[in-house]
């Protein structure tokens, strides 16, 4: 085990090493001896996809500075802020000065940990590196029949090109025109003369990249290091809603949601079901996350239970990220969800939103109050008024509450649970969307009722469906999940909701709904001028 975990380590490396910080799309030569060797066989393939993974997993894991790398995507919007607020975290939080060409989470830290841009530009290439080396004729695809040994090739391609959809998918949201690059950067064909292409050139590419992993995965798959192609049509029903497209949209979210394979969670299951709680919250919980353990509403999963368990499993940091640091009056415990610093925070708006018997804010999803350390009953707060920096009595999420069994380990800082980065319920939220942008109201209604009737909430009428209900639904649903600044993007919603519910987003500008590139990634394209976006 210890060995496999071992060429796990370098296998990452060589596929991560290709970007240094001044040349983003760069490949240190060097590596191709190590993917020459690797990529000969079935099994080399295999363990190239599973470091492919890891990239994804990195969005939440603490990469800059005490807080999950996706925060960028999930504060400076309507239902999340920066409670905790440091230098990193300031600029989205509040839309001020801080938000520049250089800031880490563009630029990445002084330890070399790279921001979302050459992150996912290290995810692309990667990606190219594997769809490139699959085309050699000379592979061992270690199959029994051709047909098996089409099946295993193109198992392999799937997994490329969807989480090069993935990385693109961030980056074009966050940045707009971006460059695309689709072949592998093998050190002989550098270049420094990248120019950024139109978005709906890359939402094409994205589109293009989703349908071969459409086609290529398995429509289903019990395997935590085999994705699915349900995975590329839910995301494919989110493309096509951002172009206009809400008949392309409504059949791929339709695929998903008829398929037979995952269905929400409306009854109580797994290894809590004996003990007081609501439907709702047992998806989230370390050992229900596995459609072997039961759940059918996830989409996408991270394992991460036992770390010598598979290779790669990594320090997640969601719960430090979202749970408030309550340790200076109540101590760390099991009940109390392990150890949080609070970094990020959901907004007093978004917890406003909820009727009163709604399961999504019930004492089983919503910290509401603490133990203190003499015994005494400590309420957590929600009103706007105390929406405050370094406020350590906000109230928190609890979809993240995971520690240790040992009490030593109770104020370890990060979690090692499995966790679920993509559900079902979100595709029902696509598909309303769809039947709503299509005029089908009634169809929008029922399917938005089958997400509140699961959670105890009242049902609507579809005189009620438009964008707003739709974005209020989402984030009472999947709050701290989705990357809301997308959403907000998509449908053209950021500055007038930040405005409207966030004060501290309140001065967003109209320019700041694109982030800045960062300042090295200019400088280093001497062969090129490459814009900066508008206003930075």
């Amino acid at each position: 085990m210890k060995k496999s975990i071992y060429i796990f380590m370098i296998l990452i490396f060589c596929l991560t090493i290709g970007c240094v910080e001044e040349d983003f799309l760069q490949e240190d030569p060097r590596d191709n001896l190590y993917a020459d060797n690797l990529f000969e066989s079935y099994q080399g393939f295999r363990l190239a996809t599973n470091a492919l993974l890891d990239f994804v997993r990195d969005e939440r894991e603490d990469k800059i500075q005490s807080a999950e790398l996706g925060f960028g995507w999930k504060i400076g919007v309507d239902n999340g802020w920066a409670n905790t607020e440091l230098s990193w975290s300031r600029g989205i939080n509040q839309y001020n000065v801080d938000l520049n060409p250089e800031m880490q989470l563009m630029n990445g830290d002084t330890d070399g940990n790279p921001g979302v841009f050459l992150l996912m530009y290290r995810a692309i290439n990667s990606c190219n590196m594997v769809i490139a080396r699959a085309e050699n004729p000379n592979i061992d695809w270690q199959g029994t029949s051709p047909q098996q040994i089409e099946a295993n090739k193109n198992l392999i391609l799937g997994h490329a090109h969807l989480i090069r959809a993935w990385a693109y998918r961030h980056l074009v949201y966050t940045f707009g025109d971006i460059p695309i690059t689709v072949e592998e950067i093998n050190g002989l064909n550098y270049r420094n003369d990248w120019d950024r292409r139109p978005v709906r050139e890359v939402q094409e590419l994205i589109v293009s990249d989703l349908l071969l992993a459409e086609q290529f995965l398995p429509p289903v798959s019990d395997s935590v290091l085999e994705l699915s192609g349900a995975i590329a049509s839910h995301y494919l029903a989110e493309m096509y809603l951002w172009m206009d497209m809400p008949e392309l949209a409504k059949t791929k979210a339709e695929s998903v949601i008829n398929s037979g394979n995952f269905s929400l969670i409306t009854e109580r299951f797994g290894v809590r079901s004996n003990q007081p709680g609501v439907p709702f919250m047992d998806q989230f919980y370390d050992g229900n996350i596995t459609r072997q353990q039961g759940n059918t509403e996830a989409l996408w999963v991270f394992p991460n239970s036992d770390v010598l368990s598979l290779p790669g499993a990594s320090s997640n940091s969601m719960r430090r990220s979202w749970v408030i640091n309550y340790n200076g009056y109540a101590p760390y415990t099991p009940e109390n969800g392990g150890r949080g610093i609070g970094r990020l925070a959901i907004t007093a708006w978004a917890f406003s939103i909820y009727e009163p018997q709604d399961h999504r804010f019930s004492e089983f999803a919503v910290k509401k109050y603490y133990i203190g350390n003499n015994g005494d009953t400590i309420r957590t707060q929600t009103a706007p008024s105390q929406m405050n920096i370094n406020n350590n009595r906000w109230a928190s999420t609890r979809k993240w509450d995971w520690t240790y069994n040992d009490p030593n380990l109770w104020n370890a800082n990060y979690a090692f649970a499995d966790q679920v980065y993509l559900r079902v319920a979100e595709t029902y939220l696509l598909l309303a969307e769809a039947e709503m942008k299509l005029g089908n109201l009634s169809a929008a209604a029922e399917l938005i009722n089958q997400i509140r009737r699961r959670s105890n909430a009242s049902e609507i009428t579809p005189g009620q469906v438009n964008i707003d209900f739709i974005l209020d639904e989402r984030s009472r649903e999947l709050v701290t999940e989705e990357h809301r600044r997308h959403t907000m993007i998509r449908t053209g919603k950021l500055v007038e909701r930040n405005r409207l519910y966030n004060r501290f987003a309140a001065n967003i500008q109209d320019f700041q709904v694109l982030l800045p590139l960062p300042q090295r990634v200019i400088d280093a394209n001497t062969g090129r001028v490459m814009n900066q976006n508008p206003g930075y």
